[in-house]
């Protein structure tokens, strides 16, 4: 089993969302985050004054998956994710000993 976490531009989430749901993927954590890589911030303007904005606002997409879906949950994510420009995200991928359903304590694979 694999976790995967995907960091990506906020306007991307329903898309990523609605074809992770196209192929299977029933649950998923979505964490409104602030961050910045190469990206480095910007510069904005605010009632006529300059200030810099250095963590530029992301969403991090969480997924738990068996190891058959992991090539296609991430071919997925990088396709819906990707603008072509910076700051497009990153996806992390994540080996899991276990997982375990609270409700039924039903484990591995089965509490995906």
């Amino acid at each position: 089993m694999k976790k995967i976490e995907a960091i990506i531009k906020p306007f991307k989430l329903d898309e990523v969302k609605d074809a992770l749901n196209d192929i299977g993927i029933q649950g998923m954590t979505v964490t409104e985050v602030k961050g910045f890589g190469r990206q480095k911030g910007h510069v904005e303007l605010y009632r006529g004054a300059e200030y810099d904005v250095s963590f530029i606002p992301k969403v991090k997409l969480e997924v738990v998956v068996g190891n058959d879906l992991l090539d296609k949950v991430i071919s997925v994510i990088e396709t819906k994710a990707k603008t072509g420009k910076i700051g497009d995200g990153k996806i992390f991928v994540y080996s899991l000993d276990d997982v375990i359903r609270i409700r039924t304590g039903e484990k591995g694979e089965a509490a995906i």
